[in-house]
């Protein structure tokens, strides 16, 4: 059987944040075939002396985004095995 997950990013322009356009912010949204939903968040910065380069900003905040939504399915994950086994369980990365 194929399960198919969905992962949404949305990213922010630095208008949205801030005036001086230094900042990108995303929001990554899991959303599994059971209908298990799950949140990850990013932001990225840019020193105001660097290039406006939007993308790298939108990289580094998706980025951030997705590796901050794997740790939170990776605790779920634990969480999950741990209600089963009845002790605590640790799920490395």
């Amino acid at each position: 059987m194929t399960h198919t997950w969905n992962v949404s990013i949305r990213l922010f322009d630095a208008d949205d944040i801030e005036r001086s356009g230094t900042r990108t912010a995303a929001h990554a949204v899991l959303t599994t075939s059971s209908g298990t939903t799950l949140e990850g968040h990013g932001r990225a910065r840019r020193n105001p002396r660097d290039a406006q380069v939007t993308e790298i900003g939108e990289e580094l905040a998706a980025a951030r985004a997705l590796r901050d939504l794997a740790d939170r399915l990776l605790r779920a994950t634990s969480d999950d095995i741990a209600q089963i086994e009845h002790h605590p369980v640790h799920v490395h990365p």
